[in-house]
């Protein structure tokens, strides 16, 4: 059923008609979107524009400590795994930007994390295809026309509202990106003005509170709750650190980094996932934690290293690093202090930990589509848990009498396994879905990426440049 037009407080005018819709409309604009937005701007023959409620660019602006770095390297970026020739390379990037000579000589393969987030604004500053300052308000299927309805609120600098419009395309990508993680016993806390319990996305906007802090409990033994304790640590004075590091995995372990075991970041092993029994794939993503869930070889070390240092006048960092724990419940002390009541999962034993401020690095989760796609839900196809049916495509698998295809980015890990959210992955499958979109090697991608054959059988030869198409058929533009 069609819903009138939007007319309050005002109506956006640039919007794609119905009459000429787009062929694809992306709704959020992270990495991933970015990527595929870069791919797809050759692409003359498509017509794209791509969402995001946010003014800019930014990459997870709370956890650009200084000296970080991405635990990928530099070739990892939006475009060159699927097109090196690309404008929107990273080493045109620093081109650009006359860098080219000093980071040759740096001899850098992993850059800063405050780099790669340069990198990408300048992208997102230069493809005309991005519309910042656009909220993605309902998404429906129009049965009349075989299109997409997309409602958005267009924001002003001030985030306030300032014309409502309504944009149609044959096919529509997600790319919502994920939100950080609160653990059910700390959400009353995260919640509580007068204690600093907060998340590590939100760390550098409230470290210098942290700092003042007396005593500070770091909380999750991922790569952001090493670089956080490492920064904590280093800024606060030797005998005086007041420091407590706690971690619900048996040990602070490193990420897996050989190069065989980094094959689970291909394209190779995300085909032998999607392919495997559903069941299979759920008992399989807790055992690969340390695929992805580990601390970099290199922060590991620079925490020993500090540690170490402070023991040098013969004493020891007040400092207590401490694996294996979870916190059951907790609770506020008066105004100004936390109690955390722990359980240690080997021993079984229980104590309580009085803190003055608490840091969540608990992780993300993929977001909810059910909001966003409410007005879909009739049409999703679910798996046996209720979670959508994602093809190998990256396609939701929705009911035949929606002829558009709906692709999703950072939201499948349940049937594309552990390199979902990896940055390695990103321009393969933006490439894999411009191919979807087009039915055509727009791209044309390897046959095989891996030395390991995961799984009985021969490696693969199937080349996935030319795929099945599914949904309405492009119209050239002329």
């Amino acid at each position: 059923m069609n819903t009138p037009p939007h007319t309050e407080p005002g109506t956006a005018t640039d919007a794609p008609g119905p009459d000429e819709p787009l062929d694809l409309a992306g709704i959020g604009i992270g990495p991933f979107n970015l990527s595929l937005a870069a791919l797809a701007h050759p692409l003359t023959e498509l017509r794209t524009a791509f969402y995001d409620q946010h003014p800019a660019f930014h990459w997870h602006p709370g956890l650009l400590i200084d000296g970080a770095t991405l635990q990928v390297p530099f070739l990892a970026d939006l475009v060159t795994l699927a097109d090196p020739a690309s404008p929107w390379t990273f080493l045109n990037y620093l081109k650009t930007r006359e860098r080219l000579f000093p980071f040759y000589f740096a001899e850098r393969f992993h850059i800063h994390r405050a780099e790669y987030d340069a990198y990408c604004r300048w992208v997102s500053e230069n493809l005309p295809s991005l519309h910042f300052g656009h909220q993605i308000d309902a998404v429906r299927w129009n049965h009349e026309r075989s299109l997409f309805e997309v409602d958005f609120t267009q924001l002003g600098a001030d985030g306030e509202a300032e014309a409502l419009g309504r944009t149609y395309a044959r096919n529509l990508v997600l790319g919502i990106g994920t939100a950080p993680h609160v653990p059910i016993p700390l959400r009353p806390l995260a919640e509580a003005p007068t204690v600093p319990v907060i998340h590590a996305a939100d760390y550098l906007d409230h470290r210098d509170r942290l700092l003042a802090a007396d005593h500070l409990t770091v909380i999750g033994a991922g790569q952001s709750g090493a670089e956080i304790f490492l920064d904590q640590l280093r800024a606060r004075p030797a005998g005086r650190e007041n420091l407590h590091w706690l971690a619900r995995t048996p040990a602070f372990a490193p990420m897996e980094y050989s190069k065989l075991g980094l094959e689970h970041f291909t394209p190779d092993y995300t085909r032998y996932f999607h392919a495997l029994p559903e069941r299979a794939r759920d008992e399989l993503l807790p055992a690969q934690w340390q695929l992805y869930k580990g601390i970099d070889h290199d922060t590991l070390a620079a925490v020993h290293d500090e540690l170490y240092r402070r023991t040098l006048d013969g004493g020891w960092p007040n400092a207590v690093l401490t694996p294996g724990v979870q916190v059951r419940t907790a609770g506020r002390v008066g105004t100004t202090k936390v109690e955390l009541h722990l359980e240690h999962a080997q021993q079984g034993s229980r104590s309580r930990l009085t803190t003055d401020a608490v840091v969540l690095a608990t992780g993300y989760r993929e977001r909810r589509l059910d909001t966003l796609l409410a007005a879909l839900d009739p049409y999703l196809r679910r798996d046996a848990s209720e979670r959508p049916r994602i093809d190998e495509h990256h396609r939701l698998v929705l009911d035949p009498a929606v002829t558009g295809s709906l692709y999703v980015q950072n939201a499948e890990r349940h049937t594309h396994g552990v390199g979902t959210p990896d940055l390695g992955l990103a321009a393969w499958r933006s490439a894999t879905i411009l191919n979807s979109l087009t039915g055509s090697p727009a791209y044309s991608l390897p046959t095989r990426t891996s030395f390991t054959t995961f799984g009985l059988g021969h490696p693969p030869t199937r080349r996935t440049g030319t795929v099945p198409r599914q949904g309405s058929t492009l119209v050239p533009r002329h």
